[in-house]
């Protein structure tokens, strides 16, 4: 993939259009058909990539997802017939671990499932299907526009999902609320503001309640809760897992987080500047949870859990696969080499613990047998 192929194909489409809006440019970027960061070849998490995400750490996290999974089929009266949708796959790793955990200590429910992966980018199906190759028989495809018109019941689960979605940018100036463009300057990037493309920017955050002072950026992810209503409506009866970075709306737009939460990711550096490495380097925003739960709950989910990823998976069995890690013939130094591994998931500094929030939500029942909730009492 060449930088200078995606920089040219969007600056030609800013010369031909005129000014674009960030979501436009951030779309290119991660999408761009053969040349974006997430449908161009390389590996993107792990030592060799760009991040770390919780998948690349252990097979212990997707194993701890796979028994709230089975407490999810329980819930549902477990049902001969389970549906099982990630959402935003990637080559597979999570399903894997999962299907792995569930083919193991949980048959009745592995039985009963069938395991749909969702992937804008078609390619990485052969690499799903190698990967999976010991649940092939389970597995099946959706694009994301096939999975809006998908009915299930089961669970829908996404890991970093949400926070790869295009964002729209906006500045609160003293004549009211203006967006933030891209457009070019003798070849090169630069950004202005002006009237918002579109009425339900300001929309948005009169609905969920956001007030921004004068001078304050925020994102806008109108393509992210547009996604969350579809998979909403999709469900019939189940539960949706979401794990992703961010917070409630008043931390996320919170008046001392004035320039928002834009972040690029290339080869384990960070930086704040998406114009670099176009094409090359992952752009990212923290999640609004209180919209996936208000609007949640306007189509018909009840949010059962919301918290950081540390007390989901404390609550859901980490300890428990710890007790299976000291219980097992492996050598001192493997048990301990590998606790300090998976601790990385749940310390709180330093880990991923309360870097990641996890939301639960159900449709269709009233009392779901999960793990997670135990905490809090429900």
């Amino acid at each position: 993939m060449s930088e200078n192929k995606l920089k040219k194909i969007i600056v030609d489409r800013i010369s031909l259009k005129g000014q674009i809006t960030f979501a436009e440019y951030m779309t290119a970027c991660l999408y761009e058909p053969e040349t974006g960061y997430y449908t161009s070849p390389g590996r993107k998490v792990g030592t060799e990539g760009d991040f770390y995400t919780s998948i690349t750490v252990h097979a212990t996290f997707g194993r701890v997802i796979a028994r709230e999974i089975e407490a999810c089929w329980r819930s549902l009266g477990s049902p001969e017939k389970f549906t099982l949708v990630e959402a935003g796959a990637g080559h597979g790793r999570l399903a894997c671990d999962i299907m792995d955990f569930l083919s193991e200590q949980k048959p009745d429910c592995y039985a009963a499932t069938r395991l749909v992966l969702v992937e804008k980018e078609p390619s990485l199906a052969e690499a799903q299907a190698s990967l999976l190759s010991e649940h092939i028989k389970k597995l099946s495809w959706l694009t994301p526009d096939e999975l809006k018109d998908f009915k299930f019941t089961g669970v829908l689960y996404s890991n970093e999902l949400l926070d790869a979605m295009p964002v729209h940018r906006v500045i609160m100036t003293p004549q009211g609320l203006k967006e933030i463009y891209v457009t070019t300057n003798r070849g090169d990037f630069e950004e202005l503001t002006d009237t918002p493309s579109t009425p339900e920017l300001e929309a948005y955050l009169v609905r969920y309640g956001i007030p921004l002072h004068p001078g304050q950026e925020a994102e806008i992810s109108l393509a992210g809760l547009k996604w969350f209503e579809a998979v909403a409506t999709s469900l019939q009866q189940g539960f949706i897992l979401t794990i992703d970075y961010g917070w409630p709306k008043a931390a996320l737009y919170a008046p001392e987080r004035n320039i928002g939460t834009l972040l690029c990711y290339y080869k384990h550096t960070v930086e704040d500047n998406p114009y670099h490495r176009i094409g090359e380097q992952d752009i990212t925003t923290h999640v609004n949870f209180s919209a996936l739960i208000e609007r949640g709950e306007e189509l018909g989910l009840k949010t059962l859990w919301f918290g950081e990823q540390s007390r989901f998976l404390i609550s859901s069995g980490i300890i428990e696969e710890l007790e299976a890690i000291e219980a097992s013939d492996m050598t001192d130094r493997d048990k301990l080499k590998l606790r300090l591994t998976i601790k990385r998931l749940i310390m709180p500094e330093g880990g991923m613990g309360d870097t990641f929030k996890v939301l639960v939500q159900s449709k269709g029942f009233v009392e779901p047998k999960l793990s997670c909730i135990r905490d809090i009492g429900i």
